[in-house]
């Protein structure tokens, strides 16, 4: 199985960096291939903007981001880095967003590998979406950190439930897009939990990745 890994994350050191690192192991481990997208490592461009559409536009005097985006896939001009990105989500079985919950979604830098990757004419066209999504046939799982005590993301708490925060995500990206979605796996406040509790949230994602991957 080839797996794909985007890592959003400033931090190495961090719990999402720990939990990158876990994955990799294990699934190595287990005989898979896995690739790494370290954003912030690569110094992705979260933009998208005029840059991203050489040659002629459709309309010379105005950007059509979608309408450019199908344009430069269909003239083979679609900028190396997307490129780069868009060919190894075509490769994935298994994709993997890692990621810390801020502000009830993605950092800008994830939330830009998408906007500029997952481009139509690549991962969407007109009448293909969901059942029908070009990238229909992956599966895709959420891996995320939240910054607050676990309480807070109950339905009743003082923030939304953390499913219906990662609702865009799983239903407005990846669904939409294609993808099977998998349940994520989140570790609630790891910044607050002691050593034996991260050690078991280390724990229970290598056992739920091993699952999904027999």
């Amino acid at each position: 199985m080839n797996v794909l890994i985007v890592f959003a994350h400033p931090e190495l050191c961090s719990f999402n960096g720990a939990l990158k690192v876990r994955a990799v192991d294990v699934l190595k481990r287990a005989g898979h291939e896995v690739v790494v997208s370290d954003l912030y490592r690569l110094g992705w461009k979260s933009a998208v903007d005029a840059d991203d559409f050489p040659g002629d536009w459709t309309d010379p005097d105005f950007l059509d981001v979608p309408a450019e985006q199908e344009r430069v896939s269909a003239t083979h001009e679609t900028p190396p880095d997307v490129r780069a990105e868009q060919e190894k989500v075509a490769r994935c079985d298994l994709l993997i967003l890692q990621f810390p919950l801020w502000w009830s979604g993605m950092p800008a830098i994830l939330k830009g590998w998408v906007d500029r990757t997952m481009a139509r004419g690549f991962a969407y066209t007109e009448g293909r979406a969901y059942d029908t999504g070009p990238l229909k046939g992956r599966r895709a799982l959420v891996c995320t950190t939240t910054g607050t005590p676990s309480g807070l993301y109950d339905p009743h708490g003082t923030d939304d439930d953390v499913d219906r925060a990662l609702w865009p995500i799983h239903q407005g990206v990846l669904r939409c897009l294609g993808f099977e979605v998998l349940p994520a796996f989140v570790a609630r406040a790891p910044g607050e939990a002691s050593a034996k509790q991260r050690v078991q949230y280390l724990a229970e994602y290598a056992e739920r990745l091993l699952a999904l991957t027999r």
